[in-house]
Order: structure tokens, then sequence, then C-alpha cells
């Protein structure tokens, strides 16, 4: 039987609005999603086939998106705390690792992304009450 077992979610190119610029700074082309949620691992080793028996990650995915949509950001960083708390509010994710990345950085090249891992504890202590 697994320890864990994680739903992960790559490379997602989300639209959003990020970040205030001058005249003479990058600006972003893309920001890109990584999602990485443990989860309980029965929800995963399954006797029969049926969407019952799984985590259901696409309410999630709509939510990210409306989240990444709903307001400009002056930072990544809040961007990322608001998918934790809408993470949070599924008893069935037990921990969250989420990594932000933009990219160009300098002279059309490069990725910059902001990586936070949120264990079991620090999720139960964030879910509504």
């Amino acid at each position: 039987m697994p320890t864990h077992s994680r739903v992960e979610l790559r490379d997602l190119k989300i639209l959003t609005d990020i970040g205030t610029y001058g005249p003479d700074d990058v600006v972003p082309e893309a920001h890109i999603l990584d999602l990485v949620l443990t989860i309980d691992p029965s929800l995963v080793l399954i006797d029969q086939d049926g969407m019952d028996r799984v985590f259901d990650y696409d309410p999630l995915i709509s939510e990210i998106d409306r989240l990444a949509q709903d307001v400009h950001y002056e930072t990544q960083e809040r961007l990322m705390t608001r998918i934790v708390e809408a993470c949070a509010t599924y008893a069935s994710i037990d921990a969250v690792e989420v990594t932000l990345t933009k990219t160009p950085v300098l002279h059309g090249t490069g990725r910059l992304g902001v990586h936070l891992v949120v264990d079991a504890d620090a999720l139960a202590a964030m879910r509504p009450s």
C-alpha cells in the first residue's frame, strides 16, 4: 500500500495580470503554474472505476483560473496565497506545493519562479472553520 499519493499539474500557462512595469522593464509574456497536491492514497488506488472514488481536480482548476483573472496582482506571491487558500477548502487535499514562474526575465530569456510548500499542519490551520 502506498504511503502517499499526489496529483500533479505541470506547466499550466495561466492568464493573469501581475506586476507594474516601467518603460525599460521586462514584461513577462507568460506565467506558468506547477501545482502538487498530496492526497489520500485511497483516492488513487481504487477498487472500482468511478469519479466518486477519486479526487475531482476540475473544480479546483476552474477556481485557479478564476482567481488568476480576478484582479490585478502586484506580486506572484499574493496569487499563490489565494491558490493555497482555495486548496485548503478541499478536505481531501493534505498538503500543497505550488510554483509560479514568469518568463522572460532578461533579454528575452530566463524563468523566475517562486516555490511554496504548505504541509498538512499549515494547510489544516488555513481551513475554513
